[in-house]
């Protein structure tokens, strides 16, 4: 997720490490806030591997700053990352709009529709955070207000989802 992050701002614009690390946390830190210590390394790690570059640029007031450009490998690897997500980027919420927040990059509707249409398929399979054995149980079915409380926003949450997944589909499919 930080990987793709980090590919997807760098692939908007070219960033110092500080403001990458802003405009991740604005995306990611309410869940999963990113540290000096987990950035960095995962900067040094795409440098590496010839996906981003890094220049020196003068600061405006105080010590030179680093500035991080994606290379043309850093763009063909995130539209492979962006149109071929594992499953977990599907099914997991926060990975997930990591993933949506840079669909826009691959540059035909069609891979764009098929990553939409892996998340619809996994959204329409009947879940639930609670089961009675491998039944999956409704807020109806609970006492427990608190509970019945997580279901209850999670099918709101859904059926939201759904509802735009639909609509971009047939949008994107036109």
């Amino acid at each position: 997720m930080l990987e793709l992050a980090i590919l997807g701002f760098l692939y908007d614009a070219p960033l110092h490490g500080y403001e990458l690390r802003k405009r991740i946390a604005a995306l990611t830190g309410h869940v999963k806030p990113i540290a000096e210590s987990t950035l960095y390394p995962a900067i040094k790690r795409l440098e590496k591997a010839g996906l981003l570059e890094r220049a020196t640029e003068p600061g405006s007031v105080a010590a030179p700053r680093h500035v991080l450009t994606l290379t043309q490998d850093g763009r063909r690897d995130l539209r492979r990352r962006l149109a071929q997500p594992v499953q977990r980027d599907i099914t997991d919420e926060n990975r997930w709009f990591t993933l949506l927040a840079f669909l826009r990059h691959l540059d035909d509707a069609a891979p764009q529709a098929a990553v939409l249409r892996r998340r619809l398929a996994f959204l329409e399979e009947p879940a639930s955070f609670f089961y009675e054995g491998d039944r999956p149980l409704r807020a109806e079915e609970l006492d427990d207000p608190f509970r019945r409380g997580i279901l209850t926003i999670a099918r709101a949450t859904s059926q939201a989802e759904l509802t735009w997944l639909r609509d971009t589909l047939a949008s994107l499919d036109g």
